[in-house]
């Protein structure tokens, strides 16, 4: 049998291997700190968030979808869900705005008290959720010093999901604003583009994805919040109960089954949410 003689290259070296690089490469094996940090970092996300998700999902679906559907579309609690959800949008779309003007204003202007404004900011992560809403209670409450009664309405729980959920937008876009090249605005203004084309056409673009973050994260506070809303609604239901204080009640008229399925339908609409912003947030990297 003839055997094949591979040609051998002009200095008389046997030719090289014919055999990608890739293949060539040793696999590299984990190191050990690796896999021990990742098993940890595992293993406390599913003592903390997982198993915990997970227990409130089954005792909210063990006894079928009938029951489940049935303890959503009580009266009470799907006029909860349904006052959670549409105040949650407005909020969103009012702090996707203002948090912007926010945004711009404390990274643009100049103006005396602007690194008060900028702590003060801040204050609604730092403020217990109850001391809010009690706070808000005796702002716009019946004995109102400004004259303004929003105890007990819907209009109440808006300015309570207003007041706790600020920060997001504002803390996502600002960043964003600071790490602009102010150079390419002025190119664009030197080439003749306006103030609102400028903004619309060079500025808007990288803020979006900002803008986006921010106010899903709004939006996702806003259908779990619970402290700042409890007060000023009254827990009046049909009227100004939100969700979660609708949760609450039932927990305390021992209906864990109906709270269970309640607060499963508020991980479910926070869950599709986070993975649009995911999605949205890979379609804008692909983009540029």
């Amino acid at each position: 049998m003839a055997t094949e003689v591979l040609p051998a290259t002009r200095s008389g070296a046997p030719p090289p291997d014919p055999t990608p690089p890739a293949a060539r490469r040793p696999r590299r094996r984990p190191r050990p700190g690796t896999v021990l940090g990742l098993g940890g970092a595992l293993l406390y996300l599913s003592l903390i968030v997982l198993i915990p998700l997970a227990a409130v999902v089954w005792q909210g679906t063990g006894r079928g979808p009938g029951a489940f559907w049935y303890a959503v579309r009580t009266p009470d609690a799907w006029a909860a869900l349904e006052l959670t959800v549409v105040a949650s949008l407005v909020v969103a779309l009012v702090n996707l705005i203002m948090g912007t003007v926010v945004a711009w204003v404390l990274v643009r202007d100049d103006f005396p008290g602007r690194r008060l404004v900028d702590t003060l900011i801040d204050l609604p992560f730092a403020l217990p959720t109850i001391v809010a809403g009690l706070v808000l209670l005796a702002l716009y409450g019946p004995q109102s010093p400004v004259g303004l009664n929003l105890a007990y309405s819907r209009a109440g729980v808006v300015v309570a999901l207003l007041f706790v959920t600020l920060p997001f937008v504002v803390r996502t876009v600002q960043p964003v604003l600071l790490e602009l090249d102010r150079d390419v605005e002025e190119a664009a203004a030197s080439l003749g583009a306006g103030p609102l084309y400028t903004f619309r056409r060079v500025i808007l673009p990288n803020l979006v994805p900002a803008m986006v973050s921010g106010t899903a994260l709004a939006f996702t506070r806003s259908i779990a919040e619970f402290g700042s809303t409890v007060l000023i609604s009254g827990n009046l239901a049909f009227r100004a109960q939100v969700a979660a204080v609708n949760i609450a009640g039932q927990i305390e008229s021992d209906s864990r089954t109906g709270g269970a399925a309640v607060s499963t339908v508020l991980l479910v609409v926070a869950l599709v949410v986070l993975f649009a912003l995911d999605l949205a947030n890979r379609w804008g990297a692909r983009r540029g």
